[in-house]
């Protein structure tokens, strides 16, 4: 097993080395071939960063739908998880948070590939500069139905009925609805409605009147975005790959929202 990152301590990142983010590849949506020529995109992006990764945090949503049963996964993204491995091998750091869609990951990451799983969001120091960073999803005032829903699905009494089901019903009846619930919410994601209605911003903003941060880093809005918190904070949104691969890269104490072109 590769060792992991001390996320507790400041991460020391050398003048030439650069961290990258990236969050809601949403691979096996919408169908099958679609989301292999995404993958191969997404592995075509992961072997240009090799040469000065130092690390790769990836915020959620990184599977359209992934339910892990005792001895079953869902089955493909073999082409994502080798890549991963060559990172790994390679000594690039590779940290992976839970999203909305693949909140029911549990230890295979950890087992297998030696990836960290984190579930919340978390404040990282890289040098002397700070970030927050995360998925995003029930962050902020709104989304009341989502919050109430999530409880449910990161129950171990829920999990565990989930698991009774035969995986190829399952994960067809997961894999339909994560679909639905993607389509349903695609139009609203692809628009900027203000600052007042951008709930990870607003959520980003209480948790900075509490504990400065330079940069917040999130996933899950679809949108890429770049939106000043203070003369001294920003926050980011990563947008999703979809339709416009984004990623997000920290060098010399600095954050860059860039675009892959592929």
């Amino acid at each position: 097993m590769m060792p992991n990152l001390d996320l507790s301590s400041p991460i020391s990142l050398p003048t030439e080395k650069k961290i990258y983010f990236a969050s809601d590849f949403h691979l096996g949506a919408p169908d099958f071939h679609k989301s292999k020529e995404r993958e191969r995109i997404i592995i075509r992006w992961l072997d240009s960063i090799r040469t000065d990764a130092h690390s790769l945090f990836l915020l959620g949503d990184i599977f359209d739908f992934w339910f892990e049963y005792k001895r079953v996964i869902p089955k493909g993204f073999l082409y994502l998880q080798s890549k991963l491995i060559q990172l790994l091998e390679q000594g690039i750091f590779v940290v992976f948070f839970t999203g909305n869609h693949d909140l029911w990951m549990f230890d295979y990451f950890e087992k297998e590939l030696g990836v960290p799983i984190i579930r919340q969001p978390i404040s990282i120091q890289i040098n002397q500069t700070w970030l927050h960073i995360g998925h995003g999803d029930g962050l902020g005032p709104g989304d009341q139905t989502y919050k109430f829903l999530k409880k449910a699905f990161v129950s171990k009494f829920g999990q565990k009925l989930f698991s009774f089901i035969h995986p190829d019903i399952g994960i067809f009846l997961a894999d339909s609805w994560s679909r639905s619930s993607r389509k349903s919410n695609q139009k609203k994601d692809e628009s900027f409605r203000g600052k007042e209605h951008e709930w990870i911003y607003q959520y980003c903003r209480e948790v900075e009147r509490e504990q400065h941060h330079d940069y917040y880093v999130f996933g899950h809005r679809h949108l890429p975005l770049e939106i000043p918190l203070s003369e001294q904070s920003r926050y980011y949104n990563l947008g999703e790959w979809i339709t416009q691969p984004h990623y997000g890269v920290f060098t010399n104490q600095t954050f860059e929202l860039c675009s892959f072109q592929n």
